[in-house]
């Protein structure tokens, strides 16, 4: 059976609050009248109130002895009844005032009708969800829609297993039905074993990406091999099977061993396995993409090493020539007569070791002495080439733009593979190459001539390049896929256009878009213009360099500091498991955690369970050290299989949502913000390097991955992304924003540098989130003016460009096309972001958010050097998520704070885990803080609410992280025997 309490299944809250009572269960004038007129008497008005307040609540009339009392009560106090009278539910009577209440509310009983739209619509659901709690809560938002009464909780879920049963029973038998003998038969041998083979080749399936070196390309090709030949035909077996079921069969089959795969019916069996190979196919072609990416970026990183060890190797004969120039500048400048001079310095080049050498000296320097690395690159280079060349014949690569000059220079490649001459004639089409790679390429100018060794490393970067930024795509990719087939086509877009534009303000045509913005420009740069001389805040110095005066430390007053002190001083000791099993009783934040069939759990004491595998992964102690923590209470595997198989990042942030939710109903963190402000920030966390996204961060130094974290204005941690650590962070600014479903809705974000840039400011303002970072160097961005001819007495200095308003016009439709695809949940934004990087020099959607990015970053820029709050609130923001990053930290205190998982889903589960502990005790401190505030109050403590505002719930210093840890000295150890310290050495 699901539980009810993962589903949207209408109940009672256990403690409604007083606002909540008020909100809902208050009666109206007319509901009154309704009531009198159907009821005679206080005691059956009271009953038949119950009932409504209680139906209009749940959408079906509960058990009486399930209605809290506090319900009645408020019910009872707003017809000023006194306490004596209770609500008394007869059966005469309780059938006609049921009846009365649907007839009222025109509600329908549920019946047959009720039980064919509830079972289309799960029918419908089921064929691209699997979860039981998504399938009945499909059905209850169309029962409602439809006005019907919501039958038993456990009609529906027996409803919904019955329906996803036979949805499944069909998928699985329509796959059984196109399988041969023979593929069935390959399938069964995934799951055996031999003396020889001591693991399956289903374990092959689930082998990690290791760290991107050519011997591990090697390996990934060789895996792709063999998964494609393996089933030849995977895509006509899985087709017409939607992507969703695919992947929730793939992540069943991951979490299972293959005995398990072989305990179920030939058919699941079956299906689990194919899309167990579909998903690791897919992944793995995602995986050598990444490889390619990386070993190319290794390659020219080696050919600017070679360029610096040349060039200090060549400083001897630089700085040789150079005296030797000295030299002859001197003797011409001693000798008036040109003969007596030439001689002079004839002797001098004699002396240098003569002609030949000095100019050979001089073409070598010369050589190296630019910035031109790539001439060197063929040392790095030739080891990769063959197989690189096995990479591009493996995969299926197309151009997501019109130019498809790149793809034919590949496929010019491949057919000259094995041609051996150093140079070449022909008129291969290079437009997309720059001026550097032409001067490499080519054999001087106009020749035609191209050098074949510097074109295969030329082709294969650009490769690299056009993957990254989304100009080239390959098939069966899932983060190289052609980003244009994720959007939502045109016609789907329009009939959204005009509500979209209107929800925004924005106008819902081209012509009036462009306007408003060009308005926006012009009103802010000369506003700016205008208060300039009483800015104070500002200064233009005279090479037209802004200088902006520092911030003023706020420090905090001596009450605060007191105040925070005796807080401090109060707090109750507490251990990590402790604040998570206090919270978990609060807001009931395990009920998320589960097996993936969406079924209760089978464990014994699964909420415990669950706090104690939270704890470990959340803390980095792993099973094994948290089983030992709980004194062997539960073992090692144990806790291994709840996180395998009941908890994914997903459930987490779940789990997280809950905690969100009942914090946002304190009022203490209120006074810290309203959460209408949040604030992005990424923080290094060591791993290993055997893995694909562990990276060498020159910012952070050593290898690692980038926990970015979305911090709320009142100190809560909104949701949290890892990611690698060359990406730049901007990318997966807007995601944190859009996945977090929680109560606490930020519509302004801050940032850091790495934050922002013009395509992001671009997609924010579409998206109606305020993108204001703190930008390290702001003064070396580029302002622009609204038109060519715009001039301004005082602030004109800083602009120093123009805004190209056709652009943003012509590509109006495909602006509006991408956000309304994002807000549809077609794609997200960090899917397109990857693609809208500088180097996108094709891409027509890059060009129109870059144009459109620097009108945004521009009124930012203008708003920030005039705003003194504004300069303060973001430094405020930024603050407040370093010192999440610091506090977060301070819990990740095991296996020496390094995450020694190399699965990126267990690698983004950890820091989702760490996440949930560290806001448990920021949701346990806040209690805490409101307790001792109260008891500070009925003592006469004063205090100010200014001195509440400068409070934090990143409190630590009563936090025991590593719990109780009991000192029993009767517990006498046995004694060590004379003469055992020294028989192992002595039988040596």
């Amino acid at each position: 059976m699901a539980s009810i309490e993962r589903t949207a299944y209408p109940r009672f809250k256990r403690n409604p609050t007083v606002k909540e009572l008020r909100d809902i269960y208050s009666v109206t004038p007319g509901e009154n009248q309704f009531a009198h007129r159907v009821a005679r008497g206080s005691v059956p008005v009271l009953s038949l109130l119950v009932l409504l307040k209680s139906f209009q609540r749940l959408g079906y009339f509960p058990r009486p002895k399930d209605i809290p009392v506090a319900v009645i009560n408020h019910i009872r106090s707003c017809l000023n009844l006194p306490l004596e009278i209770e609500p008394n539910f007869q059966s005469k009577t309780l059938y006609r005032h049921q009846k009365a209440i649907r007839e009222y509310l025109n509600v329908t009983p549920y019946g047959k009708e009720a039980l064919h739209i509830a079972t289309s619509a799960i029918y419908k659901a089921a064929q691209v969800m699997d979860n039981p709690a998504d399938l009945i809560n499909v059905a209850i938002a169309e029962l409602i829609k439809e006005q019907y009464e919501l039958p038993a909780f456990s009609t529906l879920d027996r409803l919904a297993r019955r329906v996803r049963t036979l949805v499944n029973y069909q998928l699985f038998h329509t796959v059984l039905a196109r399988l041969s003998n023979e593929e069935k038969h390959k399938l069964d041998e995934l799951l055996e074993t031999s003396d020889q083979k001591r693991k399956s080749d289903y374990h092959y399936l689930k082998d990690l990406p290791k760290s991107p070196s050519l011997s591990h390309m090697k390996d990934l090709q060789t895996r792709l091999s063999w998964l494609t030949s393996f089933i030849v035909d995977l895509q006509r077996l899985l087709e017409d099977i939607p992507n969703s079921k695919i992947k929730h069969f793939s992540s069943e089959a991951k979490a299972l061993d293959a005995s398990e795969i072989k305990d179920f019916s030939p058919p699941k069996r079956y299906m689990l396995l194919l899309c167990m190979i579909h998903r690791s196919q897919v992944t793995t072609i995602d995986n050598l993409v990444e490889m390619f990416i990386k070993r190319i970026r290794t390659i020219h990183k080696k050919g600017k090493e070679e360029l610096e060890l040349i060039r200090e190797q060549h400083r001897s004969k630089t700085e040789n020539l150079i005296s030797i120039l000295t030299e002859v500048l001197e003797a011409t400048n001693i000798h008036d007569d040109d003969a007596s001079a030439g001689k002079k310095v004839k002797e001098l080049i004699m002396a240098k070791g003569g002609i030949d050498a000095l100019k050979s000296d001089c073409e070598s320097v010369s050589t190296y002495n630019g910035n031109n690395y790539f001439p060197l690159l063929w040392k790095f280079y030739k080891s990769h080439r063959k197989s690189l060349y096995r990479l591009v014949k493996m995969i299926e690569i197309d151009s997501t733009t019109q130019d498809r000059s790149l793809v034919l220079a590949l496929q010019f490649l491949q057919d000259h593979e094995n041609r051996k001459i150093e140079y070449f004639q022909s008129d291969l089409d290079l437009s997309f190459v720059n001026e550097q790679w032409r001067n490499t390429v080519y054999v001087g100018k106009d020749t035609g001539l191209i050098h074949r060794k510097h074109l295969e490393i030329c082709i294969f970067s650009y490769l690299a390049s056009e993957f990254k930024t989304g100009d080239l795509c390959v098939k069966g990719s899932e983060n190289y896929a052609d980003y244009r087939d994720q959007l939502l086509s045109w016609k789907e877009c329009e009939p959204m256009v005009i509500d979209y534009c209107e929800e925004l303000g924005f106008p819902s045509s081209s012509t009036d878009f462009v306007h408003q913005l060009k308005h926006w420009l012009t009103e802010t740069a000369e506003t700016v213009n205008l208060n300039y001389p009483d800015n104070g805040q500002v200064l233009i110095n005279e090479a037209g360099e802004p200088v902006l005066k520092r911030l003023v430390r706020r420090d905090s007053s001596s009450s605060s500091k007191e105040l925070e002190s005796t807080i401090v001083q109060r707090l109750p000791e507490r251990n990590i498991i402790d604040v998570l099993g206090n919270v978990e009783h609060w807001t009931r934040w395990t009920r998320h955690f589960g097996p993936l069939s969406g079924s209760d759990p089978k464990l014994e004491q699964a909420t415990e369970r669950y706090v104690i595998t939270s704890f470990g992964y959340g803390c980095n102690l792993g099973p094994a050290q948290t089983s030992k923590h709980m004194k062997n209470a539960v073992t090692p595997h144990m806790i291994s299989f709840v996180n395998r198989r009941h908890i994914s990042a997903q459930k987490i942030d779940q789990a997280i949502r809950d905690i969100l939710n009942h914090y946002n109903q304190f009022s203490l963190p209120k006074l810290w913000g309203d959460g209408t402000t949040a604030a992005a920030d990424g923080t290094k966390y060591d791993l290993y390097e055997e893995n694909l996204i562990s990276e060498y961060h020159i910012r952070y130094g050593g290898y690692g991955g980038i926990a970015y974290h979305h911090v709320s204005d009142n100190y809560i941690a909104l949701f949290s992304h890892f990611i690698p650590c060359g990406v730049w962070e901007a990318v997966y600014i807007i995601d944190g924003l859009l996945k977090n479903q929680s109560d606490i809705q930020p519509d302004t974000l801050h940032a850091d540098t790495q934050g922002q840039s013009t395509p992001v400011f671009a997609l924010s303002y579409l998206l109606g989130i305020n993108l204001m970072p703190r930008i390290r160097n702001w003064k070396d961005l580029k302002f622009f003016r609204p038109y060519k001819n715009a001039r301004y007495k005082h602030i004109d200095p800083l602009f120093s460009d123009v805004i190209d308003w056709d652009l943003l016009e012509t590509h109006w439709q495909d602006l509006m096309q991408v956000v309304l695809s994002i807000k549809a949940g077609k794609v997200l934004p960090s899917t397109l972001l990857r693609k809208l990087s500088n180097e996108s020099k094709k891409n027509r959607l890059y060009q129109a958010f870059r144009e459109l990015g620097r009108v945004v970053r521009t009124v930012f820029l203008l708003r920030y050097i005039s705003d003194i709050k504004l300069r303060e609130q973001i430094t405020a923001s930024t603050n407040k998520v370093e010192a999440y990053n610091g506090f977060s930290k301070w819990f990740f205190f095991g296996g020496d704070g390094v995450i020694s998982e190399n699965d990126p889903e267990e690698q983004e589960k950890r820091i989702k885990y760490n996440d949930l502990v560290a806001n448990a005790v920021i949701f346990q401190n806040v209690v805490d803080m409101t307790m001792i505030l109260w008891e500070l109050i009925n003592e006469g403590y004063n205090f100010s609410r200014e001195d509440l505002v400068m409070l934090s719930p990143y409190l630590t210093r009563h936090i025991k992280r590593f719990g109780e840890y009991v000192l029993d000295l009767e517990n006498v150890p046995p004694p060590i025997e004379e003469g055992h310290r020294l028989e192992i050495i002595s039988t040596l």
